[in-house]
């Protein structure tokens, strides 16, 4: 580790070895994701949920991360990440951290996994395992719903290798003419538009002479074992289940994008296809000559092929949720309306304004997933689109749900003559088709749509009301820190602000006119903006806490976010740290600083919580010398956040929501359950209580301070 002195150089903190990579920071949080698949603490359908989590972050990681690294491998950049490490050196240090995680995974599914759920009736069996009369089925089930949905593409002479898409799952044969004895290869996809695991009707529920909560087949056993009918007149020597993974990363040449609409469209096609292949996973017991013939068709070397034994593309596992053993899931929560909302329960159509009226009352503070989305933002923006005296709307749309009560509501308001503008970031990644969509039915529903700008991604989460209140116009806002996303408030930890403080809606119109128009405001009176003012300012208040230190009083940050990766901000906490100032980061992911080394970073801490919900809350505290301050957003301390993207975070200015802040932080820093403590060498140590000491789960005691609050539920 470096040794750092108290009056730290800026070479000192440029040293390589002050920082973790990013690609294995990322890594060891999808560890801590696995590990909650490992726990037998996690109920077990939970355990299978994380289990496909594992393995749905690591088809994003290959087809982002991954492949960027292969880019710049092929194009022989020679630029080192902050860690010290060459693009090659960073894939092969992927490569030997992640091999033995996708291989604990298959091995506590197939062992530990599998064999729990047969002890609860629910058997995920092999297709050679089955008896006559469900094999019956199998064969009808296959004839009827099967068979006519399958392509099978030969690979000969006249008939070029496959182009297989990206994330497709396929079966591999080998056949042979029985006359000439020409051996072919052919590829047959699995439909990813049927169920992947066949369920057995209830009257053949049984296997070993017992009967079953649950019996099924992997579909691709299914297919499999009736190649015959995809080649008649062909003998079938071998076949083989692989699954592979494309480079999916947009490539946009965004001068040259006049219309990024339909750029993006145009960059959405070539994804599904044109990216290279950048992971082939394949069954180990594959032979050695089919394996080398993938390899060469699709250009990859053995560091690209995942072996696998067992089930390929576990992220199916996710549907095993469905099945009845509720005591073997998490219970179920309704969230709870927030206090200062609950007349709005009673609310009709005649008397939308009354949120409104309540706000008016001073600031509010909600708390997803525990505080109900729909009693509160969608309730805002439904009763704007519906107010009379509501004269416009304004908002951001990053990531919104397919069926979004959001968007609905913001069409009603335009079928209203209010003025109505949505920015839709079109480059949110893996949301671009969605968001494609709405744009459309937005426009043609009257709604002044942007798409955001070309060279900067609106990462945002803002809305800004206008209504006419007697002689005077009043602003009001929402700033949150998460996705305007109904399903994901229900899964992911974020805070919003309502309010109707005059400085909030004069910054929230700048911002807007930043957003939609030609303005290049500067300053503004409250927000954070990235990336106009945010860097900078974040700097300042660490800076200011260094300086409470050198005139002999104490210095304290404590910072909540999904990623720390920024080189520049790490530096400033190590400088912060060196001072004296006691320092918590909370980050649910990447975190590319070193905590705890002595003369750099020994007054600082770094935890992480992994848990039923995914935590992705932005919050900063900063003591201030007593007069304390708290911001909340939607950036994290990611160069990305802070540079290349649209971002606005909020101070916190009532006191009663600051003793709320407070003691979320406090809870979640407390917490011996779900908490993970970072050390020097990047790798996390899970905490467990002391002995005598309560298990404290900090999600589990949110959900009750909700309950307790006696608050009508939705």
């Amino acid at each position: 580790m470096p040794k750092v002195k108290q009056n730290s150089s800026e070479t000192h903190l440029s040293n390589p070895q002050c920082y973790i990579s990013r690609e294995l920071g990322w890594l060891e949080f999808n560890r801590r994701v696995l590990h909650e698949a490992l726990d037998p603490r996690t109920p077990l359908l939970e355990r299978l949920k994380f289990t496909a989590i594992f393995s749905s972050n690591l088809d994003e990681f290959f087809m982002v991360r991954v492949a960027v690294l292969k880019e710049q491998v092929e194009a022989e950049v020679s630029v080192t990440s902050p860690d010290g490490r060459s693009p090659q050196d960073q894939l092969e240090a992927i490569s030997q951290v992640l091999r033995p995680m996708v291989a604990e995974q298959h091995q506590n599914f197939e062992e530990v996994l599998r064999p729990q759920l047969v002890s609860h009736g629910v058997h995920l069996v092999d297709y050679i395992d089955v008896n006559k009369d469900q094999k019956q089925f199998l064969q009808r089930y296959f004839e009827a719903q099967i068979f006519p949905v399958l392509t099978p593409l030969a690979h000969d002479p006249s008939h070029p290798f496959p182009l297989m898409s990206n994330l497709s799952f396929n079966l591999m044969a080998l056949v042979k003419h029985p006359e000439t004895k020409v051996e072919r290869y052919a590829r047959v996809k699995v439909p990813n538009t049927l169920q992947r695991f066949i369920t057995f009707p209830e009257e053949l529920r049984q296997y070993k002479g017992e009967a079953c909560l649950w019996l099924g087949v992997p579909l691709e056993q299914v297919i499999a074992h009736n190649l015959e009918a995809l080649f008649p007149g062909m003998t079938i020597l071998e076949y083989a289940p692989f699954r592979v993974t494309r480079d999916a990363d947009l490539e946009l040449e965004e001068d040259e994008a006049d219309d990024l609409l339909i750029a993006i469209q145009q960059e959405l096609r070539k994804r599904q296809f044109g990216g290279s292949v950048v992971r082939l996973e394949i069954q180990s017991s594959t032979t050695t000559a089919m394996r080398e013939m993938l390899m060469e068709k699709m250009g990859i070397s053995e560091s690209d092929v995942y072996d696998v034994s067992g089930l390929l593309n576990l992220k199916d596992l996710m549907s095993f949720l469905a099945i009845p053993l509720p005591q073997h899931k998490d219970e179920p929560w309704t969230a709870s309306v927030p206090p200062r909302l609950r007349a709005l329960q009673d609310a009709t159509e005649e008397s939308p304004e009354s949120i409104f009226s309540i706000i008016r009352q001073g600031d509010i503070l909600v708390h997803h997933p525990y505080e109900s989305f729909s009693a509160s933002v969608e309730k805002f923006i439904a009763a704007a689109a519906l107010d009379p005296k509501v004269l416009a709307i304004k908002m951001t749309l990053y990531r919104t749900s397919g069926d979004s009560p959001i968007v609905k509501s913001l069409i009603t308001a335009a079928e209203n003559a209010k003025q109505v503008a949505a920015l839709i970031e079109l480059k949110a990644r893996f949301d671009e088709e969605n968001n494609i969509n709405w744009a459309r039915k937005l426009e043609k529903a009257g709604v002044h749509v942007v798409y955001g700008f070309v060279e900067l991604k609106t990462h945002t989460k803002v809305v800004l009301v206008v209504r006419q209140e007697g002689d005077r116009i009043r602003r009001y806002v929402h700033i949150g820190t998460g996705n305007y996303n109904s399903k994901t408030a229900k899964l992911y930890t974020d805070l919003g602000l309502l309010s109707c403080r005059e400085d909030l809606g004069a910054d929230l119109t700048d911002l807007f006119n930043y957003l939609t128009g030609f303005s290049r405001q500067r300053s503004y009176r409250k927000l954070l903006v990235a990336p106009v003012n945010l860097r900078d300012q974040m700097v300042a208040l660490i800076n200011r806490e260094v300086e409470h230190c050198r005139n002999g009083k104490s210095g304290r940050i404590i910072a909540k976010m999904n990623s720390l990766v920024d080189p520049d901000i790490i530096k400033t906490l190590y400088e912060a740290s060196n001072a004296g100032v006691k320092i918590d980061v909370i980050v649910r992911g990447i975190c590319c600083l070193r905590p705890g080394v002595k003369d750099m970073s020994e007054n600082i801490r770094v935890m992480s919580i992994v848990g039923r919900y995914l935590e992705h809350s932005r919050i900063f505290y900063f003591n201030n010398d007593g007069k304390e301050e708290i911001y909340i957003g939607s950036a994290d301390w990611m160069t990305r956040n802070l540079d290349r993207r649209v971002e606005a975070v909020t101070p916190i200015e009532d006191p009663d929501l600051l003793i709320e802040l407070k003691g979320i932080l406090d809870t979640l820093m407390t917490d011996n359950r779900q908490a993970w403590d970072m050390q020097s060498d990047g790798s996390y140590i899970q905490r467990r209580p002391a002995e005598g000491e309560p298990e404290r789960s900090a999600q589990k005691l949110l959900t009750e301070k909700a309950t307790r609050s006696n608050s009508p539920t939705l």
